[in-house]
């Protein structure tokens, strides 16, 4: 039996995610150059190809330049054909700043998707999505898979044996 689950999609392009948003377009550009030095059009590529959405220039060019004055991101004009194209790079200082951004993501993530976990009640491990439920002994109990929910059944037949 599984436990009914439906959401309505939020419209995160609007007021007042619409900040957010931007502020995450900002988080993955960093993400992108943690990865490795690219230049403004390799990042609005690599942008588009993940995500599914363009990154407008008007974006990525003045936070580059704002990273640049923060020295957190240096450029460089490297020649790539007939003109040079800039490429940019996390400094050590940069490095340091995003590792510890990456840090802090990861704790706001964890604290978002731990109110939506179910807990296995026969391997404790945490599921997101997927749970498998099944009604023992009148209560529903949340499961990582059907092996687990057997595994559970199985372990309440031998302790009531015994």
């Amino acid at each position: 039996m599984n436990k009914p689950h439906y959401q309505e999609p939020i419209p995160l392009a609007q007021p007042p995610l619409a900040d957010a948003l931007d502020d995450l377009s900002k988080f993955y550009i960093l993400i992108i150059l943690h990865e490795a030095p690219s230049h403004g059009y390799g990042i609005l590529t690599k942008y588009r190809r993940r995500t599914g959405q363009a990154l407008s220039p008007g974006t990525l060019y003045p936070f580059l330049q704002q990273l640049e004055q923060q020295d957190i991101v240096s450029s460089l004009d490297k020649p790539v054909g007939k003109r040079p194209r800039r490429e940019y790079q996390l400094t050590t200082k940069g490095r340091k700043a995003v590792n510890q951004l990456f840090q802090r993501f990861a704790s706001i993530t964890a604290a978002a998707f731990e109110s939506n976990l179910e807990i296995c009640a026969s391997c404790g491990c945490k599921v997101y999505e997927g749970t498998h439920y099944e009604e023992i002994q009148g209560k529903l109990r949340a499961f990582c898979c059907s092996h687990c929910a057997a595994s559970y059944k199985q372990h309440l037949k031998e302790d009531s044996t015994t």
